[in-house]
């Protein structure tokens, strides 16, 4: 089974892409994107920076109970951020409109992310 740990240092990790995207966002990205790319650029990292500290959240949930569901639900999130920012990112800095379309895919992981660590939660009740 992987190590509760490893959930905590992808959020980690994740959490600080967020800030560094951010930063390069406001600093470097403003006076080359319209502002309609830049705020599609400013939702991906807002979304990642959310899911980092999911991220967090299931790294301690998941060392006080060790449960499939946590794991699976880190996985989902993880896989969000890739999808979801990821071709937020692609598509705000290269203009390429057709990674819209998988943009939802990372959505669907988030809401199922977030599905299974309330299950999760729930059942730990």
């Amino acid at each position: 089974m992987i190590r509760p740990q490893l959930f905590s240092v992808m959020g980690a990790g994740f959490a600080f892409l967020a800030v560094t995207l951010g930063a390069f966002g406001s600093h470097s990205l403003k006076a080359i994107l319209t502002p309609d790319m830049l705020a599609v650029f400013e939702t991906g990292v807002r979304y990642q920076m959310y899911h980092a500290l999911a991220l967090l959240a299931v790294g301690w949930a998941s060392h006080q109970y060790p449960q499939a569901s946590f794991y699976i639900a880190g996985w989902l999130f993880a896989a969000g951020i890739l999808i979801f920012s990821g071709s937020l990112y692609v598509l705000a800095l290269s203009g390429v409109r057709w990674l819209g379309a998988i943009t939802p895919l990372g959505g669907v992981c988030f809401l199922a992310g977030w599905g299974m660590l309330g299950w999760q939660f729930f059942k730990q009740r």
